[in-house]
C-alpha cells in the first residue's frame, strides 16, 4: 500500500514536470533577449586590467550587513557579496541571463518556474550552492519580517526542491509575468553558515558566492571589500569585464559638503553627483584645472521616477485633495531652477517621466476605456483636462498662484484669522518637513516662505540617517522629500509604493499612506498584463490617477548621469544605457602612481 501511494505521487509529480515549458539560459518578459550566444556584454572591456584599491564614499553611518532586514541601516556595497540566480543586462529593459542558475524552465501558462543550478557554483568557503540554499534564501528574504519583501514575492505559492541542483517555484497568480524575473534577482545565502536567525546579529560578516567579501570594517565609519581570487564565476560570460578592482573601501562622512571637499583633496576617487549646485560650482581647484579630476556627463534612457515633497495622508491636515493641490501652487520650480540649480533641471511632470509610460494630454482610445470603468471614483477633470503643474515667471513673484491656493484652502473648509490659516478644528495649520539631507534645505526654505504668505507654518527639521529611517518605518512624519525610482518594466513594486495594503504595514514604501481602490485595481492590472502594449496603457492610467490626487509636489530631474572621478579611473568606450556601469571600470596604475607624486594629500 505504501509503495502504491509513493508510485501515484511519483507519477503525478512527473506529469507536472512534463507540462508545457520554455527552457533556456536567458529570457526576457518584453520581446527577445539581445545576446543569443553571450560571450560578454557590449558595455564591458573584456581585457580590462585587474588590480588596485579604490575608495568611494557614503553619507551617515551603518549598523547592519543585511539590506533585506526590516530594522537597521545597511552598509553600502553589500550587493557585491552575493550572486543571484540570474543577472540582468544593463542595456536591455527586462532581460536576464543565467548565473547561479545555468538554465531556467518556465511553464507556458506561467504557473511555475524551475531553476537548474550550475553545479560549479560555490560559496566563498568552497561549499556548493544547492537547492537547499535557494530555499533557505527565499524564506529568509521573501518570508521574513520585511513587509516590502513579503509583498514583492507574494505571488509565490510554494517552493519545491526537486533534487540537489533543481528547485521549483509555483505561483498563485499566473497572470504575473514579472514574477520569474523577480525570483531571478534573488540573492542566494548559505544555509550552512547561519545557525541562528540573521536578525540576531546584523553585524555578523556575511558569507556569499559573489565577487567580493568583507575584508575589514570599522562599524559605522568604513567598510572594505576584497575581490575573491577563487571566485567561482570569474570566467562566466555575465562576469567578463566586471569587478576589476582588488579592493573597494567606502568611507562614511557626516554630510555631502564635507564629502565633496574630501573628494577634491583626493581622499576618495569617484562621485555620482546629485547636486546641480555642486556640479556647476563645487569642483574648482588645482586638480580640476589640471584635468586630474574629470567631470563627465553620460546620457541615459532611464525613467526619471518621482522625487518631490510627499504628504503623509495619515495626518488629517493633508487628507483633503484641495489642500494638497493648494500646496502645489506654492512651490515655485522656475525660481528654484534659475536661482538654485542654474537651469540644469527639468520639472518632473509624471511618475514615469522620461519614458513611454508617462501620461500625456487627456485619455483617449483604450486608455479612456480603462479609466471610464472608474469614472465615478475619479476627478472629473481627469477626463477633460491635461494634467499641468503650475508655473511662474521665475522672478520670485508667485502672487497669482498663491491667490488660487488661498481659494482652494477656503473651499476645503479652512479659514484665516490674523493672517494665519486655521483648520476646521480651530488649530493653526502647522506641520513639519522631515529631512535627512541638509542640501535639501535650500529647496525647502523658499517653499516655506511661500507657504507662510498663505498663512501656513512649515517647520524644517534635519535628522541623522538612523533616526530618519526609523521615523520612515513608523510613518512618524508630516511631509518628507522622497524619491521613487521606476524601472523599465513597471510591475509588482507599484503595490508597495502606492497600494492600500502597504499603507497599513509599517516599514513599507507607501510613505504617502495612499489607500485608493482605483489605484489598487490598476496596480493589479499592471501586474497581470499579457503584453507590453497593455502595460503601457495601464501604467499611463495609473500615472493619471496618482497625479490628479496630488499626493506629491513634484520636484525635478536630470536626463543624464553626472560623474566626477580622478583620472586614474577608466571605463569602457561603450557605456550601458540604463546604468552607470561602475563595476566595469578599472585602474590605470601608472596614472595612479603619478597622482600620488603630484598631490601630497592624494589617498593619504
Amino acid at each position: 500500500m505504501r509503495y502504491r501511494v509513493f508510485l501515484i505521487f511519483f507519477i503525478s509529480f512527473q506529469l507536472l514536470l512534463l507540462a508545457d515549458t520554455y527552457s533556456s539560459n536567458a529570457f526576457a518578459i518584453n520581446g527577445e533577449v539581445k545576446y543569443k550566444d553571450l560571450q560578454y556584454f557590449d558595455y564591458v572591456n573584456p581585457k580590462a586590467k585587474k588590480g588596485g584599491h579604490i575608495k568611494e564614499y557614503a553619507i551617515g553611518t551603518y549598523d547592519s550587513f543585511y539590506d533585506f532586514l526590516l530594522k537597521g541601516t545597511p552598509a553600502k556595497g553589500l550587493n557585491k557579496l552575493y550572486d543571484t540566480l540570474m543577472i540582468r543586462s544593463l542595456d536591455e529593459p527586462s532581460s536576464q541571463y543565467g548565473l547561479l542558475a545555468e538554465r531556467i524552465e518556465r511553464a507556458e501558462d506561467n504557473s511555475f518556474v524551475i531553476f537548474h543550478l550550475n553545479k560549479n557554483a560555490r560559496f566563498n568557503d568552497g561549499e556548493e550552492v544547492t537547492a537547499l540554499d535557494v530555499e533557505f534564501s527565499f524564506y529568509t528574504i521573501a518570508r521574513g519580517d520585511n513587509p516590502v519583501m513579503n509583498q514583492y514575492y507574494a505571488d509565490v505559492k510554494s517552493v519545491k526542491i526537486i533534487d540537489k541542483y533543481t528547485i521549483r517555484f509555483d505561483f498563485s497568480n499566473t497572470q504575473n509575468r514579472e514574477i520569474a524575473l523577480i525570483l531571478g534577482d534573488l540573492p542566494v545565502l548559505p544555509k550552512h553558515y547561519y545557525a541562528e536567525a540573521i536578525s540576531k546579529n546584523p553585524l555578523k560578516i556575511p558569507l556569499g558566492s559573489g565577487p567580493y567579501q568583507i575584508e575589514k570594517f570599522i562599524a559605522g565609519r568604513s567598510i572594505t571589500y576584497k575581490r575573491v581570487e577563487n571566485y567561482w564565476a570569474k570566467n562566466h560570460p555575465t562576469r567578463i569585464g566586471y569587478f576589476n578592482f582588488d579592493t573597494i573601501t567606502y568611507d562614511y562622512y557626516k554630510d555631502d559638503l564635507v564629502a565633496l571637499e574630501a573628494f577634491k583633496a583626493g581622499r576618495y576617487d569617484y562621485r555620482l553627483e546629485m547636486s546641480a549646485k555642486n556640479w556647476a560650482n563645487g569642483y574648482q581647484g588645482v586638480a580640476l584645472k589640471n584635468k586630474n579630476i574629470i567631470q563627465e556627463e553620460i546620457s541615459h534612457f532611464l525613467p526619471s521616477g518621482m522625487q518631490g515633497f510627499f504628504f503623509n495622508l495619515r495626518k488629517p491636515i493633508f487628507q483633503n485633495v484641495l489642500v494638497r493641490e493648494a500646496f502645489n501652487l506654492a512651490f515655485d520650480f522656475e525660481w528654484s531652477n534659475k536661482n538654485l540649480f542654474l537651469n540644469q533641471y527639468t520639472r518632473t511632470k509624471s511618475y514615469f517621466d522620461n519614458s513611454a509610460f508617462a501620461s500625456l494630454g487627456i485619455p483617449i482610445g483604450q486608455e479612456l476605456q480603462i479609466l471610464m470603468k472608474y469614472k465615478n471614483q475619479l476627478p472629473s477633470k481627469l477626463f477633460t483636462h491635461s494634467f499641468v503643474l503650475p508655473t511662474t515667471t521665475g522672478i520670485g513673484e508667485n502672487r497669482e498662484n498663491l491667490k488660487k491656493a488661498q481659494s482652494l484652502l477656503k473651499e476645503a473648509g479652512l479659514y484665516y484669522k490674523n493672517g494665519k490659516l486655521y483648520t476646521k478644528e480651530d488649530k493653526p495649520f502647522v506641520f513639519e518637513l522631515l529631512l535627512v539631507s541638509p542640501a535639501m534645505e535650500r529647496v525647502a526654505i523658499p517653499f516655506a516662505k511661500n507657504l507662510a504668505k498663505i498663512g501656513i507654518d512649515m517647520k524644517i527639521r534635519v535628522v541623522d540617517i538612523s533616526q530618519y529611517l526609523n521615523r520612515l518605518r513608523e510613518f512618524d512624519f508630516d511631509m518628507i522629500v522622497a524619491v521613487f525610482p521606476q524601472s523599465l518594466s513597471p510591475g509588482n513594486e507599484q503595490s508597495f509604493f502606492w497600494g492600500s495594503k502597504a499603507a497599513r504595514e509599517k516599514g513599507s514604501y507607501n510613505y504617502a499612506g495612499i489607500e485608493n481602490l482605483v489605484i489598487d485595481d490598476l496596480i493589479q492590472k499592471i501586474i497581470n498584463v499579457k503584453n507590453y502594449q497593455e502595460l503601457l496603457l495601464y501604467v499611463r492610467a495609473l500615472d493619471r490617477v496618482l497625479l490628479w490626487n496630488y499626493y506629491v509636489i513634484p520636484h525635478f530631474h536630470s536626463k543624464g548621469f553626472r560623474l566626477a572621478y580622478w583620472e586614474f579611473l577608466e571605463h569602457p568606450t561603450t557605456t550601458p544605457i540604463y546604468d552607470v556601469g561602475f563595476e566595469t571600470w578599472w585602474v590605470n596604475h601608472e596614472k595612479f602612481e603619478q597622482l600620488q607624486k603630484e598631490y601630497p594629500s592624494f589617498r593619504r
